[in-house]
């Protein structure tokens, strides 16, 4: 026979459920690409998921949102973005769909290192150096190249940051964010340390990438770029250009045209043709990697691996 709670035990009992707090809902986050995801995912992991917008081999030079991207921003407390210049698909639903949502962009977080935009195609040698000017400066953000997440070092103050804004939405769950951000920027101090063991016997060997999405990586270790197929990743050269790469590819001995996943492969294929220059691969975005808080450090590791691959002398 089962004992009745008595009225006055319950009574007291239901008061408590309705009188105490429920815990409080983990921040809903939103971020664009996988490499800036993996890094918010790092942050947030046993807390929550953040969302991502940019899947696969799609470009955010050429992106349109699909309707379940609206409903993420809709409903969006934080969204990590590179900056208002890389992006440029989200200018009018931030505006419009995420009015209540913090916008993080990483291009303007002080600290951040960023480095100039340098002009398409072959670039003479001082053209190749790229200076590093310090967040906070009076520079229109179009002058700057944004592919900022290339260098780990700038990798460990999105991580920074990102620790200090999700604490502030969630308190309850800062010294998890705490603890994984310190856990992060551990892990990101010996990626660094691996890559430039890697990338150091590569110093000096001459190659060109598509587009020019790789300074971060080449001015961190070292690298020697003779320039890029295409003034933009959405215009492609003619001719006129194409012959005047090839002569400049002849000169210097280039070892490897590099192409990327989100763009048509003819090009740089046509390049290499008739020439000794390898045709590699590299991708700033990790096209087909699986999201979550390993994606980042597998983009840069297979970067180096395809770098040293394409650009070693043959054995």
């Amino acid at each position: 026979m089962k004992k009745r709670v008595p009225a006055a035990v319950a009574a007291a009992i239901l008061t408590i459920l309705i009188a105490a707090p429920s815990p409080a809902a983990a921040p809903r986050v939103v971020a664009t690409i996988k490499p800036i995801h993996s890094l918010v995912a790092g942050v947030m992991a046993g807390v929550a998921r953040p969302a991502l917008l940019i899947e696969g081999a799609s470009s955010p030079h050429a992106y349109h949102l699909r309707p379940s991207d609206a409903r993420a921003l809709a409903d969006a407390e934080l969204v990590v973005r590179v900056g208002v210049a890389f992006e440029t698909f989200l200018d009018r639903p931030l505006a419009n769909l995420a009015g209540q949502a913090r916008v993080l962009s990483l291009d303007q977080l002080p600290d951040m290192v960023l480095l100039p935009a340098r002009q398409g195609g072959v670039w003479e040698p001082k053209e190749r150096e790229s200076g590093r000017v310090e967040v906070g400066h009076d520079h229109a953000h179009a002058e700057f190249n944004l592919h900022l997440w290339l260098d780990p070092h700038n990798a460990r103050v999105v991580v920074r940051h990102l620790v200090a804004v999700l604490s502030e939405l969630d308190p309850a769950a800062g010294a998890v964010y705490r603890r994984n951000g310190a856990a992060l920027e551990r892990r990101l101090a010996d990626l660094d340390a691996r890559l430039g063991r890697q990338l150091t016997p590569l110093r000096g060997v001459p190659y060109l990438v598509f587009h020019d999405a790789y300074p971060y990586l080449e001015n961190r270790y070292g690298l020697r770029p003779l320039g890029t197929i295409t003034v933009s990743a959405d215009r492609p050269p003619g001719a006129r250009r194409l012959a005047e790469i090839q002569a400049r590819m002849a000169a210097t001995g280039a070892r490897c045209v590099f192409r990327e996943p989100q763009f048509e492969p003819k090009l740089a294929a046509l390049l290499v043709a008739g020439t000794s220059a390898r045709l590699g691969i590299l991708d700033p975005l990790g096209a087909d990697l699986p999201p979550g808080p390993d994606a980042y450090f597998e983009l840069m590791e297979r970067l180096a691996d395809n770098l040293q691959r394409c650009l070693a002398p043959e054995s």
